[in-house]
């Protein structure tokens, strides 16, 4: 079992076994999304995660056109977790990785929006890079 809070704790997730998946997403709307340079979301199955906490909803639309859902804390505003509707991955739950303070967290599976990346980030070799979003064949960057 995992858990995933927000800063001030009030909003907190229970995640059941490993996420599906851990992907590393380089979007123009992710760094603005985590005032970061990336966003590391990790994907659970819906019926694997257990809410606990008030929560406030930020709707978007992503770049394919489908509605992206953002869950954040009331209090401290931290973005814990997000939902696609169709066209993205039903039935999973993007919970943020950092959410999860575990060092031992696993890595990223792959990285998407690899144009956006910020140059001075070096990735693993293995970690398949898009250009775009996941699909298709992996980008040579190297």
């Amino acid at each position: 079992m995992r858990t995933a809070r927000c800063h001030c704790g009030a909003l907190s997730l229970e995640c059941a076994g490993e996420p599906s998946l851990v992907v590393m997403c380089h979007c123009e709307r992710c760094q603005r999304k985590t005032g970061s340079s990336y966003n590391l979301g990790a994907w659970f199955p819906d019926s694997d995660v257990t809410r606990d906490g008030p929560e406030l909803l930020y709707l978007r639309s992503g770049d394919a056109g489908f509605e992206v859902r953002f869950h954040f804390c009331p209090i401290c505003g931290t973005t814990v977790y997000w939902e696609m509707s169709e066209g993205g991955l039903p039935g999973q739950i993007g919970v943020a990785a950092g959410c999860f303070a575990d060092p031992d967290f696993p890595a990223p599976m792959l990285s998407v929006y690899e144009k956006r990346r910020h140059r001075w980030l070096s990735l693993p070799a293995e970690i398949p890079c898009f250009m775009e979003a996941a699909g298709g064949d992996p980008d040579e960057r190297r």
